[in-house]
């Protein structure tokens, strides 16, 4: 549990700062009632028909495409979802001239939600969906309110911007990542274990002077320098 001297010491880091960068995993969006993949109640350890990985697989997608958006309408997609303190927080902090950038695992769009518009997504959004064959956007709801497989107006399948196991992270979202990590003076990894790459890869590109990691439980790729608080990051940042 965190103590009186860190948010006194990480507060004294994040007015001295001028370009932090937040890099955030799942455990940001926990907080708001969406369930992470890993942890012992998240989506990993329960059971179905095929394993949850291979169902976010680029190749489930097109060989079992009803089977996928059953999955995702049940377990990707959170409309009531609301942004909580740590959304906010960042938010405020871009406003004050603090932080440049957050760099994001999360698809549900909370980020932008509270207010922050420097947002990178690496692994893409519920929030856009195209058509496969015309190109034609989509909101989230057109997605969700689908019966069976989501059809555009041409007949194309309708599928959502996010990046499915087997495909690349888009290119121009990595090399901006990479770019606000290394022109970073702070960089604050939260709610994240840092076990998904080459999202995770990405903290090796930071040279700054502050490196802070706010997680519950273990983060693997942690540096020896870091400054480490053990918290879950909406109830850390309430307090901040």
């Amino acid at each position: 549990m965190y103590t009186r001297e860190q948010i006194t010491k990480f507060r004294g880091i994040i007015n001295g700062s001028r370009r932090a960068v937040f890099f955030g995993g799942a455990g940001v969006s926990t907080e708001s009632g969406i369930p992470d993949f890993r942890s012992e109640s998240g989506i990993y350890g329960q059971k179905y028909a095929y394993p949850p990985e291979y169902m976010l697989s680029a190749t489930f997608f097109r060989t079992h495409t009803r089977e996928f958006f059953e999955f995702y309408r049940e377990k990707m997609v959170y409309p009531a979802a609301k942004p909580n303190a740590a959304h906010f927080k960042l938010a405020e902090w871009e406003r004050d001239g603090k932080l440049a950038a957050v760099i994001t695992q999360n698809i549900d769009g909370l980020h932008q939600a509270a207010g922050s518009k420097e947002v990178l997504e690496l692994h893409g959004s519920v929030l856009r969906n195209h058509c496969m064959r015309c190109g034609k956007s989509y909101p989230a709801d057109f997605v969700t309110g689908a019966t069976g497989v989501p059809e555009c107006s041409c007949g194309g399948v309708v599928k959502p911007d996010v990046v499915l196991y087997e495909e690349p992270l888009d290119g121009a979202t990595l090399e901006a990542a990479v770019r606000r990590i290394s022109e970073a003076d702070t960089l604050i990894i939260g709610g994240t274990s840092l076990n998904v790459y080459p999202a995770a890869g990405l903290v090796d590109y930071f040279r700054g002077e502050n490196l802070v990691v706010i997680n519950k439980g273990q983060v693997l790729s942690e540096n020896g320098r870091a400054f480490r608080i053990d918290a879950p990051i909406a109830e850390f940042f309430a307090k901040i």
